[in-house]
């Protein structure tokens, strides 16, 4: 049975559980506010970043009967601390607003850089010499008429034969005995350019000399003038059967070039 008292109270309850304007309950301890933390500013810097800022997303959880909690969000490898080398620098170099002049922290660098500057510079020095030098060599069908073969059965005795070699006369002369003999006994300090005739032939029987006059390059004449040898009409030089200068404006001996012998009937010149 209820009582008076206890009726009034439940119907006061009721009264306001279904009043139409209901208004929320302002319990005690449960209401919500807004709060603002103050935080001094400090300069971020390379060596307070780290420490100043948190490792991730801050949250805060606060609300009716929930205790204000504060949650860092993290993400991977966000709470790795920043790696300091401070220990491996040099003295010279921990503060950054100080300037460098001391050299000798600098000699390292300097010695570095020259090196390779010059070895850089000597490689592009090369190159280009390489390159300018290779411009100025034969070309290849020069190179492929640097050497030439001769038959020698195919000269009689007491001729000479003109060949071209390297854009030059080539003469090869099959000298008789008596040219041999009349040669050889020639005195060299009766010779304007000095030379015994066994210094310009490898075999006596041969003689391989370049059809050039030392004169002014002209192209003397074989079998005659007056040693038998060859002589030069341009300005009248007269040579032996051992391309010797025995008269005349010449100054030299006619050119001998490089031959050998690799068989017995076989002269191969360059």
């Amino acid at each position: 049975m209820i009582n008076a008292v206890s009726k009034a109270a439940y119907l006061k309850a009721t009264t306001q559980v279904v009043n139409g304007s209901i208004k929320p309950l302002a319990a005690a301890g449960l209401t919500h506010k807004e709060t603002v933390v103050a935080h001094p500013s400090t300069p971020l810097t390379s060596h307070t970043l780290a420490k100043a800022l948190p490792k991730g997303i801050l949250r805060v959880v606060s609300g009716p009967a929930v205790n204000t909690t504060v949650q860092f969000a993290r993400f991977a490898h966000t709470d790795l601390a920043v790696p300091d080398f401070s220990a491996y620098r040099r003295d010279s170099t921990k503060n950054l607003k100080r300037k460098n002049t001391n050299t000798a922290d600098r000699n390292s660098f300097t010695y570095l850089l020259v090196g390779g500057t010059t070895v850089a510079t000597a490689y592009a020095a090369k190159a280009v010499v390489t390159q300018f030098v290779s411009t100025m060599s034969a070309s290849a069908d020069v190179l492929a008429l640097a050497k030439i073969e001769i038959k020698l059965s195919d000269i009689p005795e007491g001729k000479s034969v003109t060949f071209k070699w390297r854009g030059k006369p080539l003469f090869i002369r099959h000298r008789t005995p008596a040219e041999i003999s009349a040669e050889q006994s020639v005195a060299p300090s009766s010779l304007r350019d000095p030379q015994l005739d066994s210094e310009r032939v490898q075999k006596p029987e041969w003689l391989v000399v370049l059809g050039v006059c030392t004169h002014l390059g002209c192209v003397p004449i074989a079998n005659a003038g007056d040693y038998g040898g060859y002589y030069c009409p341009c300005h009248g030089s007269h040579y032996d059967s051992s391309g010797r200068i025995r008269k005349g404006p010449a100054p030299l001996n006619l050119e001998v070039p490089p031959y050998e012998f690799p068989e017995d009937n076989l002269l191969v010149v360059g």
